[in-house]
């Protein structure tokens, strides 16, 4: 019998592990009974067909230039990899990137799909296919696939059900080609605004990430696709921001800062799978680490999902980190700290494995410990089920849009709800009645890729096939606002390059400038890979002034005499003191994908209400850092200590609009609780403007004595509110006392008795509603049972919440609480073109 014969003859018969009567783990337990070793090590590794040779299309490569869409591609392309055939004949665990290695329609991609898949079961003898991963970090990266805002922008929004019905629009598309795994989504606290993966976080704050990436997780989850959290953990937090840079972190400031969306989202996501960073922390590397894979992710959080390596992790361990011999010896390394899965090829978990454990050298029950999790997720899939076909996975591969009107809708609303108008000014709404005349200048003010981050496929693949343009629509600022301005006469110069010292086209753009009756300057990023881009992976800052002459020309701008609207289009936060300085009016919009550009010419013109909030402090001045608002007392302006002031220009959790809110009527049910108790903070919103808005309404908490520095205050929970011109909602957060726990000085992490302040407002500086509650009792050390979340409802007859957070057990509305009221007003807020006045 040939092996394409095996799979035939099995068909006709019932084996124990394609029976879907019989429970998961006894399918998988028969299934392992009758493979061999090398079977086993089989499903550790993966093969990345589309890595094997240069496009046709790309020319001869710079030696100066990489287009790598991996860390050290070329490298391990050029070393040689074997064959499907030969690497599937024992079996194996994944297939990488069939869709996001080159510009493929999705029926050529289900074709690929199928074609692979078969060859995976037709040589191997058990016939079992490869789970499919592809990445999904700004929508499914592959040609023509809806590019939605870059994860920052889904920071801004601060809405996870905005969040988790994009994630379940993402995974059906993936689904419906063949694809079982995303490696979505990056749960990265950023610690570094220079570091070039900012663009691809969800902010600086643990809780608005947790709560976003659990949203991600339980969107993605349900359309049947494998969420993957990244990066397990650390890695935003690189010394001076270097990609793959050492960590120096204490395990205290790791647990309280960087872990927790990464527990949130398994606890509250139901997330089945975790990639490991590349970094080491305290000079333990992530994928050699067994107190953080294996302690904690599965004894202390019971996390029984996948370990996927990130790319040639691996091999990194011996050829970056220098912790083991040779490639073979870091396979061993991190198979044994608990890593299941080698991606994005097999090089460290090849067949030596077998090798060592025949010779007594690793303990078998290693190798079956990670092959037994791949494989439960195989019968879950479905991919062991008797009636599977590499045909019946791609079902819909030949007829799905990829870039659906439904998609583009959710990408739209998407991009509106995160563009943060930081001061109208002057300038904003424009009033189109009276401009005859708007310059529209700058490097990314006709450049569309600028909205798109760094794993966008225009810009994570395509710059190795020039020629074939984006691949969908997405027009520019340029286009946007001559649709939005028909009456309007456009004129436009772009100023200069995103990068470079190049200032021969300043004159132009200041000609420009003076003959108009307004100027909006797009300025910004423009993300790339490893040096070639301004953010994005391998593309990180040396300061946060905006990059080559960007700032420079924005200062000749200012001086024409003409109002400026300065809009930042960008992947992390740039230092704005010099540009808000001279501008009219200023707009941060977080690469905001295909729809951005309606999205900021609506914005500008008022016909979208702005309703973004900083999800990371937009700095003052370029230099000083590191830094984010998560500071101990000492880490704030210490008058008479320090003469550097980190003070920001705007807060975490600041964004104004074309109307204005107050926030008061400050409510705690109880002044005292235990330590195992619960209290509830109520707050009214008030929309005291002219028009319909969205506030978010953001609780902070602060240990007022702790044995640990702890910082001035913390995000606890927050409510996105849509009002109407002159209504009001009653807000209600109900804390439990697990809320407020840290991680003490014997690395316990516990709620301990005393005094904690209670802030609520609109931003990390706004909080007029302040009032104190003792925990008494004796100190708790709590675990995983602990509350991860703060349930918030709103008051459905003054308001509705537009938001997907957690909403508590059927309050009654409008139901008065114990307590006595602080009262407050949000300051800085006004009406109309005083709006953002800081």
């Amino acid at each position: 019998m040939t092996a394409v014969d095996r799979p035939l003859a099995a068909a006709r018969v019932l084996r124990p592990w394609q029976d879907q009567t019989l429970p998961v783990a006894e399918r998988v337990d028969a299934l392992l009974a009758e493979m061999t070793l090398e079977e086993k090590v089989g499903q550790l590794g993966s093969r990345w067909v589309g890595n094997d040779s240069r496009p046709a299309d790309q020319p001869d490569p710079d030696p100066d230039v990489t287009l790598n869409v991996a860390p050290m591609q070329d490298v391990f392309a050029a070393s040689g990899t074997i064959p499907l055939e030969e690497a599937s004949r024992h079996g194996l665990g994944h297939l990488t990137r069939v869709f996001g290695s080159g510009p493929v329609t999705a029926a050529e991609g289900a074709a690929e799909v199928v074609r692979l898949q078969s060859l995976v079961v037709e040589r191997s003898r058990l016939g079992i296919p490869a789970l499919v991963h592809e990445e999904c970090l700004t929508g499914f990266t592959t040609y023509g696939a809806t590019v939605y805002p870059a994860a920052i922008a889904w920071g801004a929004t601060f809405d996870p059900g905005l969040v988790e019905r994009m994630a379940t629009a993402i995974g059906r598309d993936m689904r419906a080609v063949g694809v079982h795994q995303g490696l979505s989504p990056v749960l990265d606290v950023v610690r570094d605004y220079r570091w070039g993966r900012v663009e691809e976080t969800m902010g600086e704050d643990p809780y608005l990430v947790s709560m976003l990436g659990a949203a991600y997780v339980r969107g993605l989850e349900s359309a049947g696709i494998i969420a993957t959290l990244k990066h397990f953990a650390g890695y935003s937090a690189a010394r001076a921001a270097r990609n793959h840079g050492p960590v120096p972190m204490g395990r205290r400031e790791l647990m309280d800062m960087i872990l927790p969306p990464f527990e949130t989202a398994i606890a509250e996501g139901g997330a089945r799978s975790v990639m490991n960073s590349y970094s080491d922390v305290d000079g333990v590397p992530a994928a050699a680490d067994s107190w953080l894979l294996t302690d904690l992710l599965r004894e202390e959080w019971g996390f029984t999902g996948t370990v996927v390596s990130d790319y040639w992790a691996v091999p990194f361990l011996a050829t970056m980190h220098e912790v083991a011999a040779d490639t073979d010896e870091a396979g061993v390394l991190a198979l044994s700290a608990g890593i299941d899965v080698e991606l994005p090829d097999t090089l460290g978990f090849g067949p030596h494995l077998v090798e060592r454990v025949r010779r007594g050298e690793l303990p078998e029950a290693l190798v079956e410990r990670a092959a037994r999790r791949l494989l439960t997720q195989k019968v879950q899939l479905g991919l062991l089920d008797q009636d599977w076909t590499p045909e019946g996975s791609v079902s819909a591969g030949a007829t799905v849009d990829l870039d659906s009107p439904d998609n583009r809708a959710l990408a739209r609303e998407m991009a509106e709800r995160s563009i943060v108008l930081l001061d109208g000014g002057t300038a904003l709404p424009l009033r189109a009645e009276e401009l005859r005349r708007v310059a529209v200048v700058g490097p990314a003010a006709a450049e569309p890729r600028a909205f798109m981050g760094c794993y966008a496929f225009p810009n994570h693949v395509l710059p190795r096939h020039p020629g074939l343009g984006l691949g969908l629509e997405a027009p520019s600022v340029l286009d946007a606002l001559r649709t939005e301005l028909p009456d309007t006469e456009i004129v436009h110069a772009p100023g200069c390059d995103v990068r470079g010292e190049d200032r021969s086209g300043f004159a132009a753009a200041t000609a420009a400038a003076r003959a108009a009756d307004l100027c909006v300057a797009v300025v910004g990023d423009l993300a790339g890979l490893f040096g070639q881009g301004t953010s994005g992976e391998g593309c990180d800052a040396e300061d946060l002034r905006l990059p080559g002459v960007q700032e420079d020309l924005l200062a000749e701008l200012a001086a024409t005499g003409t109002p400026v609207v300065v809009v930042v289009v960008s992947g992390r936060p740039y230092a704005l003191g010099e540009v808000h300085a001279g501008a009219a009016a200023l707009v941060q919009a977080f690469m905001p994908g295909e729809e951005g550009a309606a999205a900021i010419a609506g914005v500008l013109s008022g016909r979208v209400q702005p309703g973004g909030r900083l999800p990371v402090q937009i700095p003052r001045r370029p230099g000083g850092q590191p830094g984010t608002y998560l500071q101990p007392p000492l880490g704030l302006n210490s008058h008479g200590i320090s003469n550097l002031d980190p003070t920001p220009l705007f807060p975490f959790g600041y964004g104004t609009s074309y109307t204005s809110f107050e926030v008061g009527d400050l409510l705690i049910s109880d002044a005292e609780v235990p330590t195992d108790g619960e209290f509830t903070v109520s707050v009214r919103v008030r929309n005291t403007g002219g028009r319909a808005g969205e506030e978010v309404v953001q609780l902070y908490l602060h240990d007022v004595l702790a044995q640990v520095t702890r910082p001035v205050r913390q995000l606890a929970g927050f409510a996105r509110v849509r009002l109407e011109a002159g209504t009001s909602a009653c807000v209600r957060f109900h804390v439990h006392a697990d809320r407020t726990a840290f991680t003490g000085r014997d690395l316990r992490r516990i709620v301990e008795p005393g005094d904690v302040e209670v802030l609520v407002g609109t931003s990390a500086a706004d909080l007029p509603c302040r009032g104190v509650v003792r925990l008494t009792g004796p100190l708790r050390v709590v675990g995983r049972d602990r509350r991860l979340v703060t349930p918030v409802d709103v008051d459905p007859v003054a308001g509705k919440p537009v938001t997907g957070e957690p909403v508590a057990g059927d309050p009654v509305a409008g139901e008065p609480v114990a307590g006595e009221p602080v009262t407050g007003k949000v300051a800085g807020k006004q009406e109309g073109r005083d709006a953002g006045q800081s």
